[in-house]
This record gives structure tokens, C-alpha cells and sequence, in this order.
């Protein structure tokens, strides 16, 4: 076989079940994968697959407890999640009366009675939550929909038709006939299921840590002076920006008759007379450069080395050569002849853009071929932006999500696919921020859209080339501006809270967007609530996908905040948890909320491109509980985090209401991975000035400043060791904040904006605030028509005693 490379070398060992976590006959092997998860494979000619597949990688992880019962006839097998029964070398399907007539699992619920529940062959999982992601614009089967998280606490994956992975990389393919399928039985315990299936398929990549500020890329013919010009206007508005990613438009796309194609691997001099000049230019600004490159046209002498290519592939004359990602030759030559010269370049990643919709296996074998490829150097993470593989989609990021609309209703079906993603554990999923085209450009509507990117694990923006677009933040006027940049900057101040929670991603198998349904299944059917999802560990995004109310000037916003007590991220303001609340959002606002005790690492600064390790960090802290948060820091650039290059810092919060302690200390790791010094600022949430503040790093104790900043208290230390221990103790007589938010509060500030003759202002204050029934509030509004209170005014005051009626 042709050789592609030591970085696509499979490793077979993993991919052996243990002999004795089987039950092997003629036909048939049952391997118990774990408590939870079951294989069942049906071979006509008794010949059983111990190679990994493009779904499996891991089939071995240890000795589950299970018993198994068998005789002549019947096998059964038994966990703490289910039983299984099959009748000996019996075809798994039953028939049309008794479906599990020869196997059959039941769910073996502990917690509900109720939820025993038989999983068959064929069993249609009418109540799976779907969840695999290949974008938009690429249709899928049921199958390749099916996700892990199902109502019926089951979910199953037919891996029979997927291919074999050769040790060499290469696939081969299966068996005619043959079934295999994974069985997953885990009741009510989603979470640990879906380690399992990251354990069997393979756990998410850690991305380079400029993966997670801000992107930009638009289809357009860009030009040095163009990309200069941007790169300026992010300057200018102080926006950080990490990625910029070229379109197709970078590269020569002429060739005979053919005016606009999308292969060719050639800068076009036209546009980049000096393409490495301005590569470096950017990276001295700290921005990494993308490329979109697409080979299924296959390849055209556009390109300076088709001749030495053409050769080396056999192929005669100056024609096209048809590309065949199945071929490990052609990708030979793509890699090295095309995609390397380019690296060379300096460019950092590619944006796969192969879409061959008839082939699942072109498309899968394009993402897992070009991401081993880029990650092939222990000094350069891999990263690949590539339509969904389909197949493990979780192994290769980033997810590019295909086209969007310009709509509310679109953008309501972003957060759809970031939820629904989840669900097969996907989180490095990219949608195109603000929309890639049609609909209607409103600014409220894009700034929505760059509020949930902000909130989303990838923020890339992408859109259409025409005139008329507007998606730089610039164009709009200058609260859309202001209120954008605002947003971006705060994504970029987020990065050390995301790349730790991209680290747990990695390592533990917790998604960084987890769905709120998965704690509160009723939800799900819920129009006002099933949007709202976890993002990571410390957060609950309550995202806005309507327009606002046009008298009011805000957005009637309706939202369930869980058990517990949640503060408000922006304001602090305290919503008790089990409840559902209403707000009036405005534009400059959006509702994310922390728990209580949450501790969020940030970087201070907030209008710079570099996302390295931050030397001023800033930590919000929120009342209430005792807490500890573990930051993850490590290069971002290289693999060497495998090998312990990293650091771990443990932020322990000790919350008493008059007393609190934040210890700081490196707990795992190496020295010389974060700056030797920081500078801290410690904001305690809803904190009055505290009578007392004592720091000491180990035994020496540490000047500090601090100040208190609206409802927040700060402590201001400079120039910290980050190996040691750093003691912050704040004592003081009643020092929290009990700031409850009171719907008062919104209705007053609602008043407050509204373009009414202030003496109206007051009388319509006393009524809504007085001490009347609400009917009698009701007929006092309408009487204010005499004194002016326009038709409108008076409705939209009628439907505020609404809202406030039912608090």
C-alpha cells in the first residue's frame, strides 16, 4: 500500500475487546464494552472485526462488572444499567409482531419503575434528541442524525457500514451483511454515557488557544491593501482580533473557459504581490492567517508545480486532473505539493471546503486526513475549519456550520444546532456570526447575533461578498458599534475561563455547551425556555432570539433560572433559583448568569490581539457559596501539554457572609509555563467595601488596592509570583450586597427612557408602584389619556401591570 505518513499510523492495540468480556458463538459476538454500552455483531461468515472502524477507535476499557447467564439456546447478560437476552445464533431482528422476538435489552432503571424500556434491532428511537452536525447545507439520513442523549435513556449506532481503518491509515472495506452496533443503556446518566462514547470513538482535541477569540473572513476578493484596511478598522475601534481567514478569492482561479474556480493552491500575484511579507506582518500582530481551499475540481495547471504533480500522478497533457481523496497518492501530492509550500508561508490552518454530499466516506476521509496532517508536528496543535466529518465529528475540529440566513428565524436556528450539536457531544462548532446571507440587515439583529457568538464556543465572522452586506462591526452606526466591540472585547477577555473549559473538553469529556434540558427535561417541548443552554462550568446563557417590543425599547424576555441562587453576569443583580422570571432586555444587554460562589477567570485586557497566557488577570468571584475553580494554562501552540508542559492553578474560594478567603496556588504542572509574575484583580460580586483586607503570598504579607466599583469590591494586587501561594482575606459587617432584582426596578427604568412629558412620568410612577389593585391600576392608566398618554403608551403600560401581576 502507498505510504502516507507516520501522523495517519493507526493504533490497533486499543481496538481489541478483552476475549474475556465476551460471549462469542458461531454467528454472533457480544462484547461488553462497559456497564452501559454493548456491542453485538452478526457475522454470516462467523468472522468478527477487531480492527478500528471510522467511528471506533477503543473497544478495550477494562473489566466492567456484568454477570452472564447462558444455555444451549439463550444468553443473557446483565449490568447495573440493563439485561440482555438473545436467543443463540439467531438473525437480531425478530418480526413485524414481535420485533424483540430474538434480542431484545431492557433498560434496567433504578431510578423509575417506569423507564424499563426494551431496546430491539431496528427500534426506530422515536425519542432521540438527534445530534450529529455536518452543516446546513449537507443533507443526512436518520441514522447519521441519531444523537447520544434520548427521553428513553437508550441510544444505538450502527458503525456495519462504516469502513476499516488499516494500520498504515488507509481504509478497507467491511464484510457484505455483517451488523455491528453499539448499544448505549444509561437510564437517566447521560454524562457518563457520553464519556463512554468519547472513550470508544475518541475523546475532543485540545485547539490552539487562538482558536477562541475573534475571527473574521468574508467571500471576498481580498487584496493586500484590503487586509491591511481591515486589520486597521479592528485597530482603530479597538477590537481584538485572533484569526483572519481568506476565502477562495486569495488564490488564482482562471484557467481556459473557466472564470471562477474553487481549487487552485496559488496566491494570485495580482492581489498578494508579497503574500509571506504579509503573513509575517500579521503574526507580528498576533493574528493567525487561514486559508479556504477546496480540491474536488480537482487540479488545474493554475498552479505552478501541476507539471511536477501531473507527472508524479502519471497523467498526460495540460488538463485537469480529477482528485480522489480515497486515493492516499493524490493526497501525497496534496499535501505535500499543495498544503505544505503554504505552511512554509507561514499560513496556520486551512478551511477544508470539500463538499461532496453523494459520498460520506470523500468527506469524512477530506477532514480526518487533512486534520492528522496539520497535526503531524509535536510544535504546531492541529486545526482544520472542514464541514462535519459526519463520522466522530468530535475528533476534528473546528465544525464549519455551511451557510446561514440574515433572519430571526435563523438565528433562533443557531442556537438549535449549538444545542443539538451537544447531544453527540460536539462543541467545536462554527456558525457564521451575523449571518451569511439574504434577509434583511437590522442592526438589532446583528447585534443579537455577535451576543450569541460571543456566548458560542467558536466566534467566526462570515458573509457574502456583496456591496450591501454589513458585517463589519464599523459600518453601523455608532451604538450598534460601540455595543459590538463591547461584546468582542469581552470574548477576548474570556479566553483563559474558555480555554480551561476547552481543557475539561478534552481531558474529562464535558462538553462546553451543555443543553438546559439535560437538568430540567420538561423543557425541552417549552418555546420560552428550551433555548437556554450551560456554557461551561460557570454559566447560563438565556439567549434573545426576538425583536424587541418598538415603544418599550426592549425585548420582552421570558426565562427559568435552576435550583439555586443565580446572579445576573453584567449586573449582579440576585434571581432566587425554581423560578421563572420575565425582564425587558435592552440592546446593550444580554442575560447570561452565574451561580452563586461561580469564580470566571479573565484576562484585564481586553482591546489586544494577543491571546497568550494573560500577565493581568482578572477573577469575578459571586457570593453565596464555597468554591473552587482549577485553571488550565499551557503554550496553546504545541503538543507539549501531553507531556506535562503545563500548569493547573486552583482558585479556592471559602465564602462566609461577613468573611471571605481566595487562596491562589499552583497545584500541578511546571514552572516557566505562565509569566513568572501577575498582576491580579479580584472582583467580589454584590461586595460593599470590605472593613478589612489582609493578603499574604506564602508568609510575606502583599500591599493591595482597593476600591469598591458600583455593587463590586476590588482588590488590586501587582506583580504576583504564579508559583506559591497567594491568601486574600476580606472581612467586614454585613459587606454582601442582597441586590434582588425587583421587576420595579426594569418597569421604572423602562419609564425612565420613554419619550413622555415627565409630569405624565410621575403620575403613571404612582399608579404602577402604588398600593391599588391592579384593577384599579388598570382604569387610572387609561384615564391618563385625558392628560395625553397616547393609545399606544396606555397598552403598553396595561401589558407592564401584566407582567408585574404575575411576580
Amino acid at each position: 500500500m502507498y505510504p502516507l505518513g507516520d501522523q495517519f499510523l493507526v493504533d490497533y492495540r486499543r481496538a481489541k475487546s478483552d476475549p474475556k468480556n465476551c460471549v462469542t458463538g458461531k454467528y454472533y459476538r457480544i462484547s461488553i464494552i462497559t456497564d452501559r454500552v454493548v456491542r453485538l455483531e452478526y457475522s454470516p461468515s462467523g468472522i468478527f472485526v477487531d480492527k478500528p472502524t471510522q467511528l471506533v477507535q477503543n473497544r478495550n476499557l477494562g473489566t466492567p462488572l456484568y454477570t452472564i447467564r447462558q444455555d444451549t439456546t439463550m444468553v443473557q447478560v446483565s449490568t447495573k444499567y440493563f439485561e440482555l437476552t438473545y436467543m443463540k445464533e439467531q438473525p437480531f431482528v425478530g418480526n413485524n409482531v414481535n420485533p424483540s422476538k430474538n434480542l431484545k435489552i431492557t433498560l434496567a432503571s433504578t431510578i423509575d419503575k417506569d423507564r424499563q424500556r426494551d431496546w430491539y434491532y431496528k427500534h426506530p428511537e422515536v425519542r432521540n434528541m438527534k445530534g450529529n452536525i455536518s452543516g446546513y447545507d449537507i443533507p443526512l439520513n436518520a441514522a447519521n442524525e441519531r444523537g447520544l442523549y434520548s427521553i428513553e435513556g437508550f441510544a444505538s449506532f450502527d458503525d456495519s457500514n462504516n469502513k476499516l481503518l488499516e494500520k498504515d491509515g488507509t481504509l478497507s472495506d467491511r464484510e457484505p451483511g455483517s451488523i455491528d452496533i453499539y448499544v448505549f443503556m444509561y437510564d437517566k446518566d447521560f454524562k457518563e454515557a457520553l464519556v463512554d462514547y468519547f472513550k470508544i470513538t475518541g475523546f475532543p482535541e485540545l485547539l490552539p488557544r487562538y482558536a477562541l477569540g475573534n475571527w473574521w473572513s468574508r467571500n471576498l476578493a481580498y487584496d493586500e491593501e484590503g487586509v491591511r484596511n481591515i486589520i486597521y478598522n479592528f485597530e482603530k475601534k479597538r477590537i481584538p482580533l485572533s484569526v483572519i481567514v481568506l476565502d477562495h478569492g486569495w488564490h488564482n482561479r482562471e484557467f481556459d473557459t473557466k472564470k471562477d474556480l474553487e481549487t487552485g493552491f496559488t496566491f494570485n500575484s495580482k492581489l498578494f504581490p508579497n503574500p509571506q511579507d504579509l503573513i509575517k506582518e500579521l503574526h507580528e500582530k498576533n493574528i493567525r492567517v487561514g486559508l479556504a481551499v477546496n480540491p474536488e475540481e480537482g487540479f488545474y495547471p493554475i498552479d505552478p508545480l501541476y507539471s511536477k504533480v501531473a507527472e508524479y500522478l502519471g497523467a498526460s497533457g495540460n488538463n485537469l486532473i480529477q482528485f480522489d481523496p480515497l486515493n492516499p497518492k493524490f493526497l501525497d501530492v496534496y499535501f505535500k505539493m499543495y498544503l505544505h509550500p503554504l505552511e512554509a508561508m507561514g499560513v496556520d490552518f486551512f478551511w477544508n471546503d470539500f463538499k461532496d454530499t453523494k459520498s460520506i466516506t470523500k468527506m469524512w476521509s477530506m477532514t480526518h486526513y487533512m486534520y492528522h496532517d496539520s497535526d503531524r508536528s509535536a510544535n504546531k496543535r492541529g486545526l482544520v475549519l472542514s464541514r462535519g466529518s459526519i463520522v466522530a465529528p468530535q475528533r476534528y475540529p473546528v465544525i464549519y456550520g455551511g451557510d446561514t440566513e440574515i433572519t430571526w428565524e435563523d438565528l433562533a436556528k443557531q442556537v438549535f444546532t449549538y444545542i443539538n450539536a451537544a447531544n453527540m457531544g460536539i462543541s467545536w462548532l462554527s456558525l457564521d456570526v451575523g449571518g451569511t446571507k439574504g434577509g434583511i440587515e437590522e442592526s438589532e439583529l446583528y447585534i443579537r447575533q455577535v451576543q450569541l457568538g460571543c456566548f458560542s464556543p467558536i466566534l467566526r465572522f462570515h458573509g457574502e461578498g456583496g456591496h450591501y452586506y454589513k458585517k463589519e462591526p464599523w459600518v453601523w452606526e455608532a451604538k450598534t458599534t460601540n455595543i459590538v466591540a463591547e461584546f468582542l472585547r469581552l470574548r477576548h477577555r474570556f479566553i483563559p475561563y474558555l480555554y480551561t473549559e476547552a481543557y475539561n473538553y478534552s481531558r474529562l469529556g464535558i462538553p462546553i455547551i451543555q443543553p438546559f434540558y439535560y437538568n430540567y427535561p420538561w423543557c425541552y417541548d417549552d418555546e420560552l425556555y428550551k433555548n437556554q443552554f450551560y456554557f461551561g462550568s460557570q454559566l447560563l446563557v438565556c439567549p434573545i432570539l426576538t425583536r424587541k417590543d418598538s415603544i418599550m425599547n426592549r425585548t420582552i424576555h421570558r426565562f427559568y433560572m435552576p435550583d439555586g441562587i443565580w446572579y445576573d453576569f453584567f449586573t449582579g443583580k440576585k434571581f432566587p433559583g425554581g423560578k421563572k422570571y420575565v425582564s425587558f432586555i435592552r440592546e446593550e444587554d444580554y442575560p447570561v448568569f452565574a451561580p452563586a460562589g461561580a469564580i470566571i477567570p479573565l484576562s484585564n485586557k481586553s482591546d489586544r490581539n494577543n491571546i497568550g497566557l494573560a500577565t493581568e488577570m482578572e477573577i469575578h468571584i459571586f457570593p453565596g457559596v464555597s468554591n473552587m475553580y482549577t485553571l488550565y494554562e499551557d503554550d496553546g501552540i504545541t503538543s507539549l501539554y501531553k507531556e506535562g508542559y503545563f500548569l493547573k492553578t486552583s482558585i479556592d474560594y471559602n465564602y462566609l457572609r461577613s468573611n471571605y478567603t481566595v487562596i491562589i496556588r499552583a497545584m500541578e504542572g511546571k514552572s516557566g509555563i505562565a509569566p513568572d509574575r501577575r498582576d491580579y484583580k479580584l472582583v467580589f460580586r454584590n461586595t460593599k467595601h470590605a472593613d478589612s483586607v489582609k493578603v499574604m503570598f506564602n508568609d510575606q504579607e502583599v500591599k493591595s488596592e482597593n476600591y469598591t466599583d458600583g455593587n463590586d469590591f476590588i482588590v488590586m494586587l501587582r506583580g504576583i509570583p504564579t508559583v506559591g501561594q497567594l491568601t486574600v482575606n476580606c472581612r467586614g459587617k454585613d459587606i454582601e450586597i442582597d441586590a434582588v432584582r425587583v421587576i420595579n426596578d426594569d418597569v421604572d427604568s423602562i419609564l425612565m427612557d420613554l419619550q413622555i412629558n415627565t409630569y405624565l412620568k410621575e403620575d403613571i410612577a404612582g399608579i404602577i408602584f402604588g398600593d391599588q389593585t391592579i384593577q384599579k391600576k388598570r382604569i387610572a392608566i387609561r384615564k391618563l389619556k385625558k392628560k395625553g398618554l397616547t393609545k399606544d403608551h396606555i397598552q403598553l403600560f396595561l401589558k407592564l401591570l401584566e407582567y408585574i401581576s404575575e411576580v
